[in-house]
């Protein structure tokens, strides 16, 4: 029996992903608290806790203590991964004794917002933290030779950024990271229903549009859905009927941003490793990845080949936690 379990947590804007080598992914909830106002203590976490958004009392708030993939809330993300690792501990049928945990940071994270992953993460009890970036997670995680001097281009679209980044030898060789992701897409949804129709739906609701009717720039056969909300001329519950064309329209300034954050990353690669662009392709990761003709989309415009990885959902976490094994090597290069 080993004298410590190796984690690796993916601490995303939109979902907390646990990964252990010997039971793959051992917990996938979402970054949701409730907290009670008056005492400040904790109620739920995960699951529990997003099915209450938008329906609490008042002195019950349904917290998402992850913004832009950086805490924003110190003392409740800790809350939060306390009742992870004793989640995690739980479905492993042990207390985990002091894990090795190695945990994903966004590439532009600053070092007050590694520090504050880092000491979060060890409040909770783990023996060593490592840190080890968000897009070499991701490519780890969708098994492409990370370690080997050749280009791997990562695009892993999360809840709260995107992150593009060009993966040689172990280390990053340049990303840029846009602070738009799901949430944004979902928030273009939200305005775009308020200034079209004077209806008032929720994160949730715009979710649900998302997945079924949402589209990246490419033509499709139109969709055609019900929602309901709340009309805010008369305030009472009203239902319309939305076109996945006008979403797709909603969401075209965002999903621009991306592709432009994708151009120039690629314009900044050294010329050697163009080469390998070219052949291999980028990957995609993240939520985002499943959007409709997302992958049809991209490959169209920059014009090189692109793959989705094998489960984008989990790629990250499934690449933290297999970094256990070439860590050393990676931080000699990191560092």
């Amino acid at each position: 029996m080993f004298s410590s379990t190796e984690i690796g947590i993916d601490l995303g804007t939109a979902n907390v992903l646990v990964y252990t080598k010997n039971k793959g992914i051992i917990l996938n909830e979402p970054s949701v608290v409730a907290v009670n106002t008056d005492t400040k203590q904790v109620i739920a976490v995960g699951a529990e806790a997003k099915e209450m958004i938008g329906k609490t009392p008042a002195s019950i708030t349904a917290v998402r203590p992850l913004q832009d993939g950086v805490i924003a809330d110190f003392d409740i993300t800790s809350q939060m991964l306390k009742q992870v690792m004793k989640k995690a501990g739980k479905t492993l049928g042990l207390a985990i004794r002091k894990p090795d945990v190695v945990v994903c940071t966004p590439s532009g994270a600053t070092s007050v917002e590694r520090r504050a992953i880092h000491d979060a993460v060890k409040s909770c009890g783990a023996k060593n933290v490592h840190l080890i970036e968000e897009p070499v997670a991701a490519a780890i995680g969708a098994d492409l030779p990370v370690e080997e001097p050749v280009a791997n281009v990562v695009v892993d679209i999360g809840g709260g950024t995107t992150e593009v980044a060009i993966i040689s030898y172990g280390g990053v060789v340049n990303c840029n990271t846009v602070r738009i992701g799901g949430d944004l897409l979902n928030e273009n949804i939200i305005q775009h229903v308020r200034k079209g129709y004077n209806l008032l739906i929720g994160e949730r609701t715009a979710e649900n549009i998302k997945i079924e009717i949402g589209y990246a720039l490419v033509d499709h056969h139109e969709k055609k859905m019900d929602v309901r909300g709340r009309d805010l001329v008369t305030g009472l519950p009203k239902t319309i009927t939305l076109s996945s064309y006008e979403i797709q329209e909603s969401l075209k300034e965002s999903l621009l941003h991306i592709l432009e954050a994708i151009r120039a990353t690629l314009e900044n690669c050294p010329a050697e490793l163009s080469g390998d662009i070219v052949d291999h392709g980028v990957v995609l990761s993240g939520g985002g990845a499943l959007l409709n003709g997302m992958q049809e989309w991209l490959s169209n415009e920059i014009i090189v080949p692109v793959h989705i990885a094998p489960n984008p959902l989990e790629s990250v976490a499934i690449g933290t936690g297999r970094a256990l094994k070439f860590i050393n090597k990676l931080q000699t290069v990191n560092n």
